[in-house]
């Protein structure tokens, strides 16, 4: 996620001084990173790890206000010398819903804690997630969780193999020369009515193909690094495991 997203888009260097400032003050600071058009909102805390030796906190999809006042009331409680226990039911979080807590993967913390790891520089730090039920109180995993909220809460104990927020068996275009040739994929197009194109570069209209996103990031693992590319944005890269480089989409008229 970029900085420029965090906190109002206040520039990395000012979010960084408030968060000293802030963790000097009041023992952590509430980050808040508002939802796109494709991604989900959410909110998490800086400075709990080095305050009270405690892993950070993240919850997604929560409006702004509630998300920041739920973190801090998780907090105060750490505060108080509560340790947060993984698996164990909550009930008291949310109004009318039960709440749980995951430990986070460490290989998904760089994507969601931007303003964390420039706080936290080389020093490691852990994360927990905090999960919220349906309006059926019925938890992700659970059988007949509302399918509307799927993707509105990445499940980050989980996923590291594969980061996109669209089911797995999504059909995705790719090229003849990937699925024939093996060739790397060297650009990536997510477009603005949601379809993702997989494309080698060398391709012609007719090298069109369609396969499942599944098989293309089993394939390529490094195409995790972009799953958070938004409608009507593309990356590009020059080989296998080069930089990508974002742009918006340009579409000729004749597109």
């Amino acid at each position: 996620m970029s900085e420029a997203t965090e906190h109002n888009c206040m520039s990395s260097d000012d979010l960084l001084e408030l968060t000293k400032l802030n963790i000097g003050k009041f023992g952590l600071q509430v980050i808040t990173v508002t939802s796109t058009a494709y991604l989900p909102s959410f909110v998490y805390s800086i400075g709990l790890s080095r305050t009270y030796n405690h892993p950070e906190i993240i919850c997604f999809d929560l409006p702004n206000d509630i998300g920041h006042e739920i973190i801090n009331d998780v907090a105060e409680n750490i505060k108080n010398g509560e340790k947060i226990e993984c698996g164990k039911i909550y009930t008291e979080i949310f109004r009318n819903n039960r709440a749980m807590f995951l430990p986070i993967d460490p290989r998904n913390i760089r994507d969601y804690f931007g303003a964390g790891l420039k706080y936290y520089q080389n020093e490691d730090f852990n994360a927990l997630q905090l999960i919220w039920t349906d309006r059926n109180d019925q938890f992700p995993w659970e059988e007949n969780f509302e399918e509307e909220f799927l993707y509105k809460q990445p499940l980050l104990d989980r996923n590291v193999d594969f980061k996109f927020m669209e089911p797995k068996n999504l059909t995705v275009f790719t090229t003849r020369q990937w699925v024939e040739e093996q060739k790397p994929i060297l650009r990536v197009v997510h477009d603005d009515d949601g379809d993702w194109q997989f494309l080698t570069g060398d391709q012609m209209p007719e090298d069109i193909r369609i396969v499942a996103l599944k098989e293309i990031i089993k394939h390529d693992n490094t195409l995790n690094e972009i799953f958070d590319l938004e409608y009507n944005e593309e990356a590009e890269r020059d080989f296998l495991g080069g930089q990508w480089i974002r742009n918006t989409v340009e579409y000729s008229d004749e597109e």
